[in-house]
Order: C-alpha cells, then sequence, then structure tokens
C-alpha cells in the first residue's frame, strides 16, 4: 500500500523508486503483484504518465487511510515523541525568502537539528507533485482547490512610488487618477493590471498600465525606488522601503487590509508528516502577526 501510494503521488515508478531506494523494476513487479492479488487493474500505464483507473482511486482512498492509522498508533505508542526529521522540499517566492524567511530560518534550524531542507527560490508557479514540493509558499488567490492551504497572514496592498517619481508628475488622490500614471505591474499574478480600492465602502477596480511588466518583485521594487513607476505589492514587500523613504504610501485609507493573502500550498496527505507540520506550525508562529508591520512608521 504505501508503495502503491508513492506511485500515485510521484506520478511514476522511477520517481517513486528514487524515494523509496528502490530499482524502478522493483516498483513495478510490486504493482504487478498487487494488482494480481485484487484481481483488478489499478494503474493505466502511458508512455507519459500514470492514471489510476476507477478501482485504483477506491484502493487509494482505503490505502491512505490506513497507512495515516498505522502512523497514528505507531505515534501514540511510542514511548517518546517521535522527533520531526528528515528533508523538505520547499518553494518560495523570492521577495519572501530573502527578505524574512532566510532571517528566521536559523531559529528553525537550531530547534530541529535533523530537518534539512532544498529551497526552490523562485517566482514561476510550481506543480507540487511534478516538483515534489512538500510545501510552496504563494500570495493572492488560490488557483488550484485540489491542494490543501494554510492562510499565514492577511497582507494588505499598498500603492507607493518614490519621492522623485511624486515630485515629477504629481501625486494621484484618488484612484482613477492612476489611469495617467506610469504603473509597474507583476506578469505572475492574475489580474495584476486590475487594482482594487474600497471607496466609502464600494469596491472600485482601476486598470491601470505602463511599460515594464516583470515576474520578479524585486526588479519592480529596485524599478519603483528609482522613480521608473507606481508599483502596489503587498506590504510584506514594500514596508521597509517604505520607513526608509525611499518610497511614499499614497491612497493608504482607500486599501483593502488582509485582502491578499500568504498562503502556505501542501498536499494534503503530507499535512500530518512531522516534519511539515513543524514547518507549517513555525511559519505561522513567526510570521501570522505580520511582524514586518511593527513600527512601520518609524
Amino acid at each position: 500500500m504505501g508503495v502503491f501510494a508513492r506511485v500515485v503521488d510521484r506520478g511514476s515508478f522511477a520517481a517513486a523508486a528514487d524515494d523509496l531506494g528502490l530499482s524502478p523494476s522493483a516498483v513495478s513487479k510490486l504493482m504487478t503483484r498487487l494488482e494480481s492479488r485484487l484481481g483488478v487493474r489499478l494503474l493505466d500505464r502511458t508512455t507519459r504518465r500514470l492514471a489510476l483507473t476507477a478501482e485504483g482511486e477506491v484502493f487509494l482512498d482505503r490505502s491512505l487511510r490506513i497507512l495515516d492509522a498505522i502512523e497514528a498508533a505507531e505515534n501514540e505508542i511510542s514511548s517518546t515523541r517521535r522527533a520531526a526529521q528528515g528533508h523538505l522540499r520547499v518553494h518560495a517566492f523570492p521577495s519572501f525568502a530573502v527578505d524574512h524567511l532566510s532571517a528566521v530560518l536559523p531559529e528553525f534550524l537550531a530547534r530541529y537539528p535533523r530537518i534539512t531542507f532544498n529551497f526552490l527560490v523562485t517566482n514561476r508557479v510550481v506543480d507540487l507533485v511534478d516538483d515534489n514540493i512538500d510545501v510552496a509558499l504563494r500570495v493572492g488567490p488560490l488557483g488550484d482547490p485540489g491542494y490543501a492551504a494554510l492562510k499565514i497572514a492577511g497582507l494588505t496592498q499598498v500603492v507607493c512610488a518614490s519621492p522623485a517619481y511624486l515630485a515629477k508628475h504629481g501625486t494621484p488622490v484618488q484612484p482613477h487618477d492612476l489611469a495617467r500614471h506610469v504603473c509597474l505591474t507583476l506578469s505572475n499574478i492574475p489580474n495584476s493590471r486590475v487594482w482594487s480600492f474600497d471607496v466609502t465602502g464600494e469596491t472600485v477596480d482601476v486598470e491601470v498600465n505602463g511599460p515594464v511588466v516583470a515576474d520578479s518583485a524585486h526588479m519592480l521594487l529596485r524599478l519603483a525606488v528609482s522613480g521608473a513607476g507606481i508599483i502596489r505589492f503587498g506590504d510584506i514587500i514594500v514596508t521597509q522601503a517604505i520607513r526608509d523613504g525611499r518610497l511614499v504610501p499614497l491612497m493608504e485609507n482607500l486599501q483593502q487590509p488582509g485582502s491578499f493573502p500568504l498562503w502556505a500550498i501542501f498536499q494534503r496527505r503530507r499535512q500530518r508528516t512531522p516534519r511539515v507540520k513543524a514547518f507549517l506550525d513555525f511559519l505561522l508562529e513567526r510570521f501570522a502577526t505580520a511582524p514586518w508591520r511593527a513600527n512601520r512608521g518609524k
């Protein structure tokens, strides 16, 4: 059951074999033996992908329940609590990984010395199964309802520009003023050119435009600080620049607080793994209170 579940999780015999320390042929033989014993086909094999049959879906559901029950029983009767250990593969977007997560990660490593990491730091959206990701950190609307999600913090998107830009082009006061300004937008966020505001209790959408679109928040942040245009990012990205005076927040009374969540995404059956649970708990512990907002005005 464990091998079968891993094959489904990884999408191929070779990937499952690599995880389990077996040869692909050994995994293939185990699956053939299992199907022969059950008298049904559990997997449809193609040259590119494995797909569950109807019987396979039923057997996978029951297998996962049994495997979870076995793990729970082992944890319950263990004389000492099993320490979180093993390897975590984590995807994080660069602005969070570099500016925030790296600052607190040494504390986690000291607390859990038997956990190791492989970080995939990129702005591209990854597939948790294909990229074998344990936890992915994302912001904004959730695109795939098939994964479990834990809200780490509610971000507030802040419109801001440099003092030099405002001195040259003027300061937008109302949302619709942005239509005549240069705005810099992210390419990997859905509807990134439509900025929403709360005006007397009603949502007002404004379509913005500019000469630069990029998938890197760091790049657009640097451009905005240099006076190239106006940006609208989560406060987790722009707070330090505002605190330093390199950026000026605009129309703060019209922002929608907490409307742009920071999520931890993971495969549902990995949530109970001690190392995954330890990391999720740590993320909540350190970031649920949005520490980057503390003393922003100082």
